[in-house]
């Protein structure tokens, strides 16, 4: 493994990439759990927001500077 150091740019861009696929799986997982319910009791399932990005890729951010 090579020792990169990646800018505060970089670090972010991957962060919020990440807490996008967080957010997404999340969403992903409820729609299919709302599918194996009968047909009648189904509720539509909210999209994430922008805020919601935000949250989670400031937690992440909390966890890497943990010390």
């Amino acid at each position: 493994m090579g020792n990169s150091t990646k800018s505060g740019y970089e670090l972010r861009t991957e962060l919020l990439g990440m807490a996008i696929g967080i957010l997404e799986s999340r969403v992903q997982r409820q729609v299919e759990n709302e599918f194996l319910k009968p047909e009648g009791t189904r509720r539509a399932i909210n999209p994430y927001a922008t805020e919601d990005v935000l949250i989670v890729a400031d937690k992440l951010m909390d966890f890497i500077n943990k010390k």
